[in-house]
């Protein structure tokens, strides 16, 4: 066991058990911090030294740098029981995230980064999806910026070499009659859409039903993000009201993913709705909707909620090859 991989599986089984994400997020900076090491023991107060890393992370990295299970993570393995491997062994499994953004609108970072930081975690793939035009708000892609943004892509992915594939896409905005922020033809030529409604979200549940089920039955889409809008944190936001049966119904039925949304503030869809979706039968994007290089950690409390109601990687498409993922995407188109 590497440094790396204890830290990052102490971060997990902290999450497992509810606690703070500043916690969590101490044991994933001090993961990233670590790759600069040389191979080999190191002691504690050597780690210390390294920014990122405090006293308890320190000891963590010197015991597993000896090739030792640290006696931190034993104990929390022992506490957490079985399932909690499992949950794991699932957030291991991934190999992709559908929902990212970069500086093209409201992220922080530029795609570059981006693509680093999701290769750097052991993605073979992910997809920017940054927004659409009317998210203004959001400064969102015309078409023709989203144009723009196709040739920048590509010519990223042809200086990346193997083993990674920045993956073109959209988070576009559900429009109030169910259609869709962006030239359908544009649209087409991408390789992932995640579509998501961000206007009117407390509307009567009728008018939101429609609107979801126009979406999801929509042959560009590929995930429904972040499905009832509410925002858990702070002030906070209600969720939207729409009938869940029909819709994860109908995503279940055209192949549309149902995101499971692993911001703090969002942890979409709640839990009650997210088992509901799981016994329609629907696939799962677990996606960090990461808008800088350091919240694609976040993956991992979304592999927890999956592995806790029993859905293996077969209904998880960021755990899918790039091929099968793409093969999925021409069908529906």
């Amino acid at each position: 066991m590497t440094p790396d991989e204890a830290l990052r599986r102490i971060a997990f089984l902290l999450e497992w058990r509810g606690a703070s994400p500043y916690r969590v997020r101490a044991f994933h900076t001090a993961a990233d911090a670590v790759r600069g090491l040389p191979p080999g023991p190191v002691d504690a107060a050597r780690a210390a030294e390294v920014r990122g890393v405090g006293p308890v992370t320190a000891e963590v990295i010197a015991q597993a740098s000896t090739g030792a299970v640290p006696r931190y993570l034993a104990r929390l393995e022992t506490e957490a029981g079985p399932d909690a491997r499992l949950g794991w062994e699932l957030a291991a499994a991934s190999i992709g995230d559908c929902h990212l953004h970069s500086d093209w609108s409201d992220g922080g970072s530029p795609l570059e980064d981006m693509a680093d930081a999701a290769r750097a975690l052991g993605h073979r793939w992910a997809v920017l999806t940054d927004h659409s035009p009317r998210l203004t708000i959001a400064h969102g892609l015309s078409a023709e910026r989203l144009e723009n943004q196709l040739e920048a892509v590509a010519a990223l992915n042809s200086g990346l070499g193997p083993g990674f594939r920045l993956l073109t896409g959209i988070e576009c905005d559900i429009l109030d009659d169910g259609s869709l922020d962006q030239d359908q033809d544009l649209l087409g030529r991408l390789d992932v859409v995640v579509a998501s409604v961000h206007s009117k979200l407390r509307s009567e549940p009728g008018p939101m039903t429609a609107r979801l089920l126009a979406a999801v039955r929509n042959p560009r889409v590929d995930v429904l993000g972040h499905c009832t809008g509410r925002i858990i944190t702070g002030r906070g936001r209600p969720q939207s009201r729409f009938d869940a049966e029909a819709v994860f119904a109908a995503c279940a039925e055209a192949g549309t993913a149902v995101e499971i949304n692993c911001r703090p503030e969002r942890r979409d869809p709640p839990d009650d709705l997210l088992v509901q979706a799981a016994a329609a039968g629907c696939l799962f994007a677990v996606d960090t909707d990461a808008h800088a290089p350091e919240q694609l950690h976040w993956q991992s409390t979304g592999y927890a909620r999956a592995a806790r109601i029993g859905l293996g990687a077969d209904r998880l498409i960021t755990t899918w090859p790039l091929g099968r993922l793409l093969a999925g995407r021409g069908e529906r188109k």
